[in-house]
Order: C-alpha cells, then structure tokens, then sequence
C-alpha cells in the first residue's frame, strides 16, 4: 500500500518536472488498492518552482516507479499494439506509445545524441523532428523546437492530473509528450518528448 502510494506521487511529480501549470489538489488512487495519496496545490507549486537541476527524482523514489511501469508493462505483449504499429516495440515503449505513460527523466540515450539526423515515431517509424531542431532544456526528456513539418505531428488537448496541457501525438496516434511555450526561438516552443517514443537514424556519413 505504501508503495502504491509512494509510485503515484513520484508520476505526479515526473509530469509536474515537464510542465508550466500549477494544478490545483489532485487526489490519485493507486491502481492495486483503495489507497489514495493527496497532493495540495500549494505542495505541487513548490515542487514544480525548483530549478531543472532539482527536478531529478531520488533513486528510492525513481526505483519505485520503474519497477510499477516494468510490472504493469509486464502484461503487454506485441500482439495488443493497435493494428499499423511496429510489433517489435519493447515494454516501454508500448507504457508510453500506447498507454500515454512517461519515462524516468535522464534516462534517454537521446539527451547524448549529437549527430545530424532525423528523429522518427517509434510507433510506426514516421518522420517528426530533425536534428537541427533539437536542444538542452535541461528537464531530462529529449525537446525540440517545432516538428520537422508543421503536420508530422497531432495535438491533443490533454486535460490530465487536474491541468490543461497540449499532447503531442504521432500521426498513427502514439503518445510522444506534450509541448509548451517556453522553448528557444525561432519558435519559443518546447516540444517535451518521451526519448522510448522515438528512434533515432544519422544521415549518411554520420
């Protein structure tokens, strides 16, 4: 039960570290028990104030909630992806794609990727950032100023956890991340990506 717990507070927080709004008081039950855990918004607006560098979650806190997605991504299987996707796709990636979960900040070997290239959907291998789009903004999930064209992506209104957000989703409609509108020009967007949503291949001679 404290687990439980202690997992749904430490997603709130993942998502509050790759946001700009202050919920008001969520109450999130965990999926296993009739357990609750209450987060005020006067607690969440602090957590969500820190600085990027503050938004790294504890290992005991991170361990907690790897092992909640890995059990409950477990049960997946290739065979209950939506019908165009890849089939190939990992555990993770069907928790994201899929069921709109989000992955441990810094975990991304993406963060590291400096080659010229284009990024695709790891769902079904379109094409929605380039490189040069790419830049450090520090929260822990790979972000990029605009698409590679303004229709390579959807947006959906995600009224989750109490706030208003705009999702990012693939064209065959996988869960990227979401964007926000404190990114770097010339956009002054934040496209916020899950790095196990998306695949990576260099240009020639990179």
């Amino acid at each position: 039960m404290r687990t439980t717990s202690l997992v749904a507070l430490s997603t709130i927080l993942l998502l509050a570290a790759c946001t700009q709004v202050t919920a008001p008081t969520l109450e999130v039950s965990g999926s296993s028990s009739s357990s609750s855990v209450v987060v005020s918004s006067q607690a969440l607006s602090s957590a969500m104030s820190q600085s990027f560098a503050m938004q790294r979650i504890t290992s005991s806190v991170a361990n907690s909630s790897v092992a909640s997605v890995s059990s409950k991504a477990a049960q997946t299987s290739s065979s209950n992806v939506p019908v165009g996707w890849n089939t190939d796709l990992t555990a993770e990636q069907i928790n994201v794609l899929r069921d709109g979960g989000t992955e441990i900040p810094f975990t991304s070997p993406l963060l590291n990727e400096h080659r010229k290239g284009t990024f695709f959907s790891a769902d079904c291998n379109e094409p929605v950032f380039r490189s040069e789009q790419k830049f450090d903004s520090g929260t822990g999930w790979p972000s990029f100023w605009a698409p590679i064209t303004p229709d390579a992506v959807v947006e959906v209104t995600d009224n989750s956890l109490g706030m208003t957000r705009t999702e990012i989703r693939s064209k065959c409609g996988g869960h990227l991340g979401h964007v926000f509108n404190d990114g770097p020009q010339p956009t002054g967007l934040r496209y916020c990506m899950n790095g196990v949503a998306l695949k990576f291949v260099p240009d020639a001679g990179q």
